[in-house]
């Protein structure tokens, strides 16, 4: 893995207080560098820097931030200005399934909002300066999701599709300036907003769901490498056997009948 502190001396990690953030800051601070840690949960985020800074020596630095609110973005700008931000992991989401008119707009627009318009401000704000200064990486948390329209959970995959190819074009438009962009696109994992998704049992779907850490460490491994990333062989093959083997319209009726039979909301499949 590069030494990660050639990048800068700090990481912003947006939704660091559980799951797959929380591993990346893990991570981070166990490779000398410091994470800015990004979330609601202000006390979450106080125990996680008392615990890496017991285990690791580092200072981290705690930011409570709505992400949703207007200006969220700005703040944080304001609150790191004059530190080395050298990462910037955009991993901070949520999540909403079931019928697309069944589902109340507001949740719509907000998943549009955390996991869409976050990156892309995340990424204008901070490739800025990291293209400016020559010197910077972004990683960007999609899902394996992206690779297909997913009924049922059709604004969240067009919302991370959308975060694919934002992160490529970044990856080759950055690339000539020395700053790095990778895009991880995890299958399911183990973390609280699986476990708490709205509209969903993702137990219904049987399946391994993957340790938050082999995500983090995946992506880590591969800044600098590559543009993209999927962690584990399963998700791999399943992304090979979408793109070249499925015809789209195959892959939309078969994750259609999946995830109709995991619904939990009024009027879905039991």
């Amino acid at each position: 893995m590069k030494d990660l502190r050639t990048y800068g001396a700090y990481a912003v990690v947006a939704g660091a207080s559980s799951g797959i953030g929380e591993q990346f800051a893990r991570q981070l601070a166990a490779a000398g560098v410091t994470p800015v840690l990004v979330a609601r949960r202000k006390d979450r985020l106080e125990a996680l820097a008392a615990e890496l800074s017991g285990a690791y020596g580092v200072d981290s630095l705690v930011v409570a931030l709505d992400l949703l609110e207007d200006g969220a973005v700005d703040e944080l700008s304001r609150q790191v200005s004059g530190l080395d931000i050298g990462i910037v992991v955009a991993n901070a989401g949520i999540f909403h399934a079931g019928p697309f008119v069944g589902n109340e707009l507001s949740d719509e627009l907000d998943v549009l909002a955390l996991d869409g318009a976050l990156p892309l401000r995340l990424a204008h704000r901070f490739g800025r300066e990291f293209v400016g200064r020559r010197r910077g990486a972004l990683i960007l948390v999609a899902s394996s999701l992206a690779a297909s329209p997913v009924p049922f959970q059709a604004n969240y995959a067009a919302v991370k599709a959308y975060v694919l190819s934002l992160g490529q074009a970044l990856n080759h438009e950055w690339k000539k300036h020395d700053v790095d962009v990778l895009v991880v696109s995890p299958g399911p994992t183990r973390t609280e907003g699986l476990d708490n998704a709205v509209g969903i049992d993702f137990g219904k779907l049987g399946g391994r769901k993957m340790d938050p850490a082999v995500v983090a460490r995946t992506a880590l491994r591969q800044l600098g490498r590559k543009a993209h990333v999927i962690p584990g062989l399963m998700n791999n093959l399943a992304d090979l056997a979408g793109k070249y083997l499925l015809p789209r319209s195959a892959s939309v009726r078969l994750y259609g009948r999946i995830i109709e039979q995991a619904l939990t909301g009024p009027g879905t499949a039991a």
